[in-house]
């Protein structure tokens, strides 16, 4: 590979972290209430009284927290702790446990259902903030809601995580992450961002069961959730693990491949890393072929048939360059190289907003924006694709 194309692409993506998606989101900061606004327009209005999400908080802690890790600028620690100073007031249940979905502007509970996607966010964004701090507040804490998700959510019959949960830790009717998703009780995306929580955990505490509960999780994906057959993950299925769905998420596959890498790393079984080597790739692999778009970047889903979403999330695109980059870190093929190297390409040209800052949401296949259907900060927009993908592809450039 080379050595002169490795370093401009470290290069630029230095530059867009430091220079573009930071600054931007240090506009998000409201001195008057605390925390982040909830919500901020394309166009860069902010909307002071949106409400607030787990799912944006918990990604700004992490954000903040693992900038600061590797940057080791004083600003981001001072903003790491503006961040949970915020969760830590608004967003714990200090009665039942666990953290809210939805705060309002003033931080008061509007949604306090217990979505165990919200609840694996906090763990992984606290053990990022234990490791900048040593604060054994945000350990403790973390452990915590480790035991409230082994308590209540995971299923010892047919072992997986139920999705969601009222106030008091009863199981929903409607366990529904988003309205688009269908209201199955397993789901492919919630076994991910728990399997991300449980591996950043597991570098701040040792202890058996959750070592246990972590390969358990790596062997649900091998055994129950990537299809033998096409190497996608299958995305949504019963209490039985019975499949409910025919769709594949391409920027899911590409993220799956190095977060399971990373949890087989972490864990270090070295006979199951094996099998999640296998299987990474092969994700690489299906992602590369049937996903990616001749203009280089991610589209969104297909079935067995073929794309039948061909819009391109800001999110995908992102995974996309890590999950390429750590295929080529295991294989030296030069394809998957390439294949990071021409989706960063893509979003440089399509969905770095040049204007107002940050990335756009998504684009149609022709890279128009929806502008006015999609916002730059919301429930689920935050810094933290953007952010993880520059610090991954820092990191894994430099030792390249």
């Amino acid at each position: 590979m080379d050595r002169i194309n490795i370093e401009q692409y470290y290069n630029e993506i230095k530059e867009e972290l430091t220079g573009n998606i930071l600054p931007f989101w240090d506009k998000t900061i409201d001195k008057e209430k605390g925390g982040f606004y909830g919500k901020i327009l394309n166009d860069g209005k902010i909307i002071k009284d949106a409400p607030r999400s787990a799912v944006l908080n918990t990604r700004i802690l992490w954000t903040y927290s693992a900038v600061y890790r590797q940057l080791k600028e004083e600003k981001y620690l001072k903003l790491a702790k503006w961040a949970y100073k915020y969760i830590h007031q608004h967003l714990k249940d200090e009665e039942n446990g666990g953290i809210f979905w939805l705060v309002d502007a003033r931080g008061n509970p509007i949604e306090t259902k217990k979505q165990i996607y919200a609840q694996a966010f906090c763990i992984y964004a606290l053990s990022e903030y234990y490791l900048i701090t040593k604060d054994e507040d945000a350990s403790n804490w973390a452990a915590e809601i480790f035991d409230l998700i082994e308590e209540n959510s995971f299923d010892s019959e047919y072992p997986g995580y139920f999705e969601a949960y009222d106030k008091e830790w009863n199981l929903l009717e409607d366990v529904r992450l988003s309205e688009k998703d269908k209201n199955e009780m397993k789901t492919m995306n919630t076994h991910l961002h728990v399997l991300e929580g449980y591996t950043n955990l597991m570098r701040i505490w040792e202890n058996k069961k959750l070592r246990l509960q972590l390969k358990q999780l790596i062997e649900i994906f091998l055994d129950k959730i990537i299809d033998p057959e096409t190497g996608h993950f299958n995305l949504f299925f019963d209490d039985y693990w019975n499949l409910r769905s025919d769709e594949f998420s391409y920027g899911h596959d590409i993220e799956g491949s190095w977060l399971l890498y990373e949890a087989g790393q972490v864990l270090g079984n070295e006979e199951l890393l094996e099998r999640i080597e296998s299987a990474s790739l092969r994700l690489a692999e299906v992602t590369l072929m049937e996903g990616v778009d001749d203009d280089g970047g991610l589209m969104n889903e297909g079935i067995i048939s073929g794309v039948i979403d061909t819009d391109k999330h800001w999110w995908s695109q992102a995974e996309a360059m890590v999950g390429f980059v750590n295929a080529y870190q295991i294989t030296k093929e030069k394809k998957f190289y390439e294949a990071s190297y021409n989706c960063w390409e893509f979003i440089k040209e399509n969905i770095v907003d040049k204007e107002n800052g940050e990335w756009f949401f998504r684009v149609d296949k022709e890279g128009q924006p929806y502008y006015s259907e999609e916002n730059k900060v919301g429930p689920w927009k935050a810094p933290y694709h953007t952010t993880r993908t520059c610090l991954e592809l820092m990191r894994r450039l430099k030792s390249l």
